[in-house]
């Protein structure tokens, strides 16, 4: 059964927003590696391979976990348009 609050198209245009935002975030992430290149200390500041390396892993981590949040929320918000309940209580 759907839910009271939320129309079923409303959930579908929601679920389909969270991966839209998913391909944001894989376009910012790829601006962050293509920034973080290491490149001469002299044209860019001082980034270098430790220091791209460090930003890169850190970058990795914040944007996998937004990813995954986004992912399995998408799904939630997919299967709550169905009428399917995923064992999540409503307030």
């Amino acid at each position: 059964m759907p839910s009271p609050r939320l129309a079923p198209k409303v959930a579908r245009l929601l679920s389909l927003q969270m991966l839209v935002v998913i391909a944001g975030l894989i376009a910012v992430y790829a601006l962050v590696l293509w920034g973080t290149r290491p490149q001469h200390p002299g044209q860019t500041g001082g980034i270098d391979t430790i220091h791209s390396l460090i930003t890169r892993i850190a970058f990795t981590g914040v944007f996998v976990a937004l990813g995954y949040i986004h992912f399995n929320f998408g799904r939630q918000l997919r299967s709550e348009a169905k009428g399917v309940r995923r064992g999540v209580e409503s307030w």
